[in-house]
């Protein structure tokens, strides 16, 4: 079985560089609807994508977060 996973990412260190989006192979993060308190509108993870998959805990985008604002966390099937 696959494994599951949540992001969670810090809105106030995100800076929108949007490289996390670029990297997720499920497509489960997006630009964040709301802005932050510096105006930047951070990435977000979705709860699922509209194709029905879901993050895989693959850890890409905590890889290329040049930030360190993303931590990913596996969950129990």
């Amino acid at each position: 079985m696959a494994k599951r996973g949540k992001v969670i990412i810090d809105r106030e260190l995100c800076k929108g560089c949007y490289l996390c989006i670029r990297a997720c192979p499920m497509k489960m993060l997006v630009r964040d609807t709301e802005a932050n308190s510096t105006g930047t509108y951070p990435a977000k993870q979705l709860a699922e994508n509209p194709s029905g998959g879901k993050c895989i805990a693959c850890r890409n985008c905590y890889e290329v977060c040049p930030d360190v604002c993303i931590g990913v966390f596996e969950l129990d099937n």
